[in-house]
């Protein structure tokens, strides 16, 4: 009966190193897995702020861009504003101008018209 209890307990030995050795290495797998998700997390975080920090850098470019075109598009409207603005004074100016001395004569007319009349000298007819 001796060896067929060394044998029992042999293969009681060689289950439990089998089963052990099994859980060891599903322990060791799991630790790798953790640590293969934490790189992968750790680069897709790295690849993430590369992206928003392109795109920070393409927007600042743009908005650059645009501001600047704004600005040179609004000094140009500004300016054609006030050529156009200086040319329109001088016609009107021209304008009143021409407006007075024509009121100037009337006005004048219309006194000499009244003087005479007041005067009693005819009136002469209206040309």
């Amino acid at each position: 009966m001796q060896p067929r209890k060394s044998r029992t307990i042999l293969l009681a030995c060689a289950f439990t190193v089998f089963l052990s050795s099994g859980l060891v290495l599903a322990q060791d797998s799991a630790k790798q897995d953790v640590k293969t998700a934490g790189t992968d997390t750790k680069n897709a975080a790295k690849d993430t702020g590369h992206a928003v920090s392109t795109g920070t850098k393409k927007t600042y470019d743009a908005t650059a861009s645009g501001t600047k075109t704004a600005a040179s598009k609004t000094a140009s409207g500004t300016k054609t504003a006030a050529d156009k603005t200086v040319g329109g004074t001088k016609t009107v100016g021209k304008d009143v101008g021409h407006g007075t001395k024509v009121a100037a004569k009337d006005t004048a007319n219309e006194t000499k018209k009244v003087g005479d009349k007041i005067a009693g000298k005819p009136t002469t007819p209206p040309q």
